[in-house]
């Protein structure tokens, strides 16, 4: 895996400006040690990251987004299964959820003419795939939001204590 291009590792940690140094001293503080050098063949593409790397980085850099990325750009699988998901503000977020169901709202009836036979004919598979697409839209926006919450969480905008006190209910 070679490449000219700063990984997004190496572009997450610059951009928050951390030295190597500090980014390996704050995974020692966490009990996950990575080696510099370790750290450098991977910011540098010299070395395929693992897992079990992007999660400690994703938590060191408070950057849950890096999981995603990982996921959905070099997982084999989850190139295949994961879609890409871009950070966008809550308002935005809200928005576009509020427009998918009501577009699904409007199609309930015919999601449900299409399925109550369990078959999928020829007539019906143009709707039912754009059912599905609307569908597919709403889980990644699902999954936006949550990149939000967990970003405003880790930057302490949203207090962990009480987030966690509601979420566990």
């Amino acid at each position: 895996m070679s490449n000219t291009k700063d990984t997004i590792y190496k572009e997450t940690r610059t951009h928050l400006g951390l030295t190597r140094e500090e980014a390996c001293e704050k995974s020692l503080k966490i009990g996950k040690p990575i080696q510099r050098d370790r750290l450098e063949r991977i910011e540098n593409g010299r070395f395929d990251i693992t897992p079990d790397e992007v999660l400690l980085l994703s938590e060191i850099y408070g950057e849950p987004t890096l999981c995603n990325h990982y996921c959905s750009n070099e997982c084999p699988i989850g190139q295949k299964y994961v879609p890409e998901i871009k950070v966008k503000d809550l308002t935005r977020i809200v928005m576009e959820t509020l427009s998918l169901l009501n577009s699904l709202q409007k199609r309930k009836e015919q999601l449900i003419d299409i399925s109550a036979d369990g078959i999928i004919d020829d007539e019906e598979i143009k709707d039912f795939v754009f059912i599905q697409n609307e569908l597919e839209k709403i889980s990644v926006t699902v999954e936006t939001l949550q990149f939000w919450v967990e970003e405003m969480l880790a930057e302490g905008k949203i207090d962990i204590e009480k987030y966690n006190k509601y979420k566990n209910c």
